[in-house]
């Protein structure tokens, strides 16, 4: 079985599993215990915290532990809805990410305004500025590259239009990070990411916060993170986590992830040539190097999920999925796609440890499953 939904979660890497292992057998204190154990743990926790500001470019002091992203962004939203003033509004991007979205919507209601994307998946930058020089929100938040799409959006210009209006901005960068340098994300004011997206655990992740502003705990019962996030750390897989970034981050500087990126565009070529009447959605701008989603042309989303994954391919459709039922992607929605269309996307996401092979394999087992689906068999 090949692997394509590195989206939704990347295998543990050899690294990050034994990183988990030395520190689970070499550091068994809790990092808040005063003892020997405790004083070792603290320091390794630090020291991992310097890691990552490192990484990000940021101050160690920034980073907040968390279960994953969905905790920190969920974290960071309630504490604007406990900081900023009533009449304040948040503005997100259309494409957020659910956790980011329900949120939003959850604690601010009618003050949630959605900044529109254009049919390419890239935030109006047009529409942007100018509602920028006309209302101040108290928040501006757009993710670093969207999970459905790859499409990189930008989250430079955007931090740069919010310092000059000194509106703070926060980017979800749990696709971006492991996959795109990480130097210069510590530039935005609010950060997060999470560890099972490029090859550390699961239930782990981070909020970037300026530490000289004190977030409000959505946890209680403990002051750990400097007060911010009530529970013990997990230092055994905090560790794991920066095992994984620091492998990632290497592959990064050496470039690896460029040659990667021409073996999808070969896919993509062939999968259009191929599979007739299929379109890669935003084709003509910058997406990230694994991922390619594709409105196929005939057959339902599950149809082309089951027919490939007894050919030996695990795909996605690309849409949130919490009921069992099919749901419109609101990503692809946003970017003007009708419902029909919307209905025929398939997801493929590659890792670092795809090979070029697998995306021949991949693109020969697309052709297969048309001709069988165009066929009726």
């Amino acid at each position: 079985m090949l692997y394509f939904d590195h989206n939704a979660t990347a295998p543990v890497m050899r690294e990050a599993r034994e990183a988990w292992l030395e520190a689970t057998e070499k550091i068994p204190g809790n990092a808040s215990s005063q003892h020997a154990f405790g004083l070792a743990a603290n320091r390794a926790m630090t020291d991992a915290r310097e890691k990552l500001a490192h990484h990000l470019g940021c101050h160690p002091l920034d980073i907040i532990w968390t279960s994953g992203a969905t905790e920190a962004n969920n974290m960071l939203l309630h504490h604007f809805a406990q900081t900023l003033d009533a009449k304040s509004e948040v503005w997100i991007s259309a494409i957020e990410h659910p956790c980011v979205h329900d949120s939003t919507k959850h604690y601010f209601g009618k003050r949630a305004k959605l900044i529109p994307v254009k049919h390419d998946g890239v935030v109006d930058m047009e529409w942007f500025a100018t509602e920028m020089a006309d209302t101040r929100p108290g928040l501006v938040a757009v993710m670093a590259a969207n999970n459905e799409t790859g499409v990189i959006q930008p989250w430079r210009e955007l931090l740069a239009i919010c310092q000059t209006y000194e509106v703070p901005f926060f980017s979800d960068a749990v696709q971006w990070l492991g996959k795109m340098p990480a130097q210069g994300l510590g530039d935005c004011d609010y950060l997060t990411g999470a560890a099972h997206k490029f090859g550390g655990p699961r239930g782990v992740g981070f909020l970037k916060a300026p530490h000289k502003h004190k977030i409000n705990s959505l946890l209680f019962g403990g002051k750990q993170e400097r007060g911010q996030r009530a529970g013990t750390e997990n230092l055994p897989i905090i560790l794991s986590m920066l095992a994984a970034l620091d492998v990632r981050e290497k592959q990064l500087a050496e470039g690896h992830h460029e040659t990667r990126a021409v073996w999808k565009e070969k896919f993509e070529k062939l999968l259009l040539r191929q599979v007739p009447g299929s379109t890669v959605v935003g084709a003509s701008v910058p997406r990230l190097w694994n991922t390619v989603s594709a409105l196929m042309p005939e057959g339902g989303q599950q149809r082309w999920v089951t027919r490939l994954d007894k050919a030996g391919f695990a795909v996605s459709t690309g849409s949130a999925c919490t009921t069992g039922k099919e749901e419109p992607s609101h990503v692809l929605t946003a970017m003007g796609f009708k419902p029909n269309e919307v209905a025929h996307v398939l997801r493929f996401s590659s890792g670092w440890e795809t090979t070029a092979a697998d995306w021949e394999a991949l693109e020969k087992g697309l052709a297969k499953v048309y001709s069988e689906v165009h066929h009726g068999k």
